[in-house]
């Protein structure tokens, strides 16, 4: 704000003075709090803090004297040299600063920082942040769809090389048993190619198969212009992506990306993971997890990029591609609710995955009561009822497939599967079979006119 009312009586050469001058301060303070902060976290806290709170404090001053001083004087070739020389001046701290921890300072690169700064001052960027950071878009996104809880990871430390600080996220969440979506709007920020977001997505779909109680929400590549890469979009690649075979089902890809107002008020292009996660939610609280999250309107999305055809929208489904897709008069909505395993007839359509997902982890967690039980014929009894009571209410909710309990599941826990040598071992066995709804992806209607008669349907 200081900065554009500066700018209304200048020419445009003291414009440029000023800016350059700016960009001077901008550029220093921002390495200074940058490296400070880091030599912060590593150093003593009470002594270094002190150090960052001087340099932070001189930046600070520096910049709102300096504009306050340029809009005054624009001409004034020593006022801008005063602000120089004050930056100068803490420079020469800093290198003291710098010798004294030599050892403790990272390499950190620090030109795209000081260009983000130089943009907020210039009112070309918000306060908001980066516009290729979809972080904030995307959380909004979920909660405005319907979601009610999520964490949230870092992914932005720029000395921290991309793949190793993706798993240490994932290792977090590992410890938190009740995710069941994980999203990484930021991953394509990192690896704009394909190429490059292969080994994240890699390990996004690989964390959700090892835990086996959540699934990975993906997105397609896009470039900066807005429009998607078409490669990323053939059949064959998805198979190139390298995710392994059993991890597939846990990963779902959604094209394309989507147009939101943005939380600064300007429009911007992001991925819909985190609009896709919240519809999600939204469907398990409204239907159950055995609903297919498809069919569903996007909140909070003013547009999308390109409007999909029948036949491309069939050739992406094929390839496993969940559409998002405009009808007239229903708005932008999901058109496809299908898991990367295009090859498997069991895992392929995405509510089938979350819905044993979902009984494999309600049934681990209320039968915990066993542990340390007697291990014979009364506890296997027990479990049998319990998770027979358990699937025979899912039923009822049409959450399974069938006309009665017995074609709908299967519960086996005796002395077939539980043996002596796996009671000695002190394991209980409980095999379980489930037969869950698949979603009608296409309606087929035929007429028929016979001469004479009417057409019937």
């Amino acid at each position: 704000m200081a900065e554009a009312m500066a700018s209304r009586d200048l020419t445009a050469s003291d414009q440029l003075a000023r800016s350059a001058a700016v960009k001077d301060a901008a550029t220093a303070g921002s390495d200074y709090c940058k490296t400070a902060k880091w030599i912060f976290q590593l150093g003593n806290q009470s002594s270094v803090g002190k150090i960052i709170e001087h340099i932070d404090s001189l930046w600070r001053k520096a910049i709102i004297n300096g504009i306050s001083v340029l809009k005054n004087t624009p001409r004034d070739i020593r006022a801008q040299d005063s602000l120089r020389n004050a930056f100068t001046s803490a420079d020469d701290d800093w290198k003291n600063l710098e010798n004294l921890f030599a050892k403790r300072v990272p390499e950190v690169n620090l030109p795209l920082l000081a260009e983000k700064l130089v943009r907020v001052y210039r009112g070309e960027l918000s306060s908001v942040g980066d516009p290729g950071w979809c972080l904030a878009e995307a959380v909004y996104g979920f909660f405005a769809n319907g979601g009610s809880a999520c964490y949230v990871v870092r992914f932005d430390d720029q000395s921290v090389p991309d793949h190793a600080m993706l798993q240490a996220g994932l290792k977090e969440l590992e410890a938190v048993p009740e995710v069941a979506m994980v999203a990484v709007p930021d991953l394509h920020h990192f690896s704009p190619a394909l190429d490059g977001a292969k080994t994240l997505m890699q390990a996004v779909a690989q964390h959700c198969a090892t835990m086996k109680n959540r699934v990975a929400v993906l997105d397609t590549p896009q470039d900066k212009s807005g429009s998607p890469r078409q490669r990323a979009l053939q059949k064959a690649d998805i198979g190139n992506l390298g995710i392994p075979e059993e991890a597939r089902g846990y990963s779902a890809l959604y094209y394309p990306w989507v147009t939101v107002p943005g939380l600064d008020g300007a429009s911007r292009s992001i991925p819909p993971c985190g609009h896709i996660a919240g519809v999600w939610a939204r469907t398990d609280a409204q239907r159950g997890v055995f609903k297919a999250p498809a069919n569903e309107a996007l909140r909070g999305v003013i547009a999308l990029p390109m409007h999909l055809t029948d036949d491309e929208q069939a050739d992406l489904n094929e390839a496993g591609i969940n559409c998002l897709r405009v009808f007239p008069g229903r708005g932008i909505l999901i058109w496809g609710a299908r898991t990367l395993a295009i090859d498997s007839h069991d895992w392929q359509y995405l509510n089938v995955r979350r819905l044993v997902c979902f009984l494999a982890d309600s049934i681990r967690q209320s039968t915990s009561w066993a542990v340390f039980e007697p291990n014979d014929e009364r506890l296997w009894a027990t479990l049998r009822q319990t998770v027979q009571s358990f699937l025979k209410e899912q039923w009822r909710q049409g959450a399974l497939r069938g006309a009665t309990p017995d074609e709908v599941y299967s519960v086996i826990c005796d002395a077939s599967n539980n043996t002596l040598e796996t009671v000695q071992s002190g394991r209980v066995i409980c095999d379980i079979h489930v037969a869950p709804t698949s979603p009608a992806e296409f309606i087929h209607f035929q007429i028929q006119q016979t001469a004479g008669q009417t057409a019937t349907a």
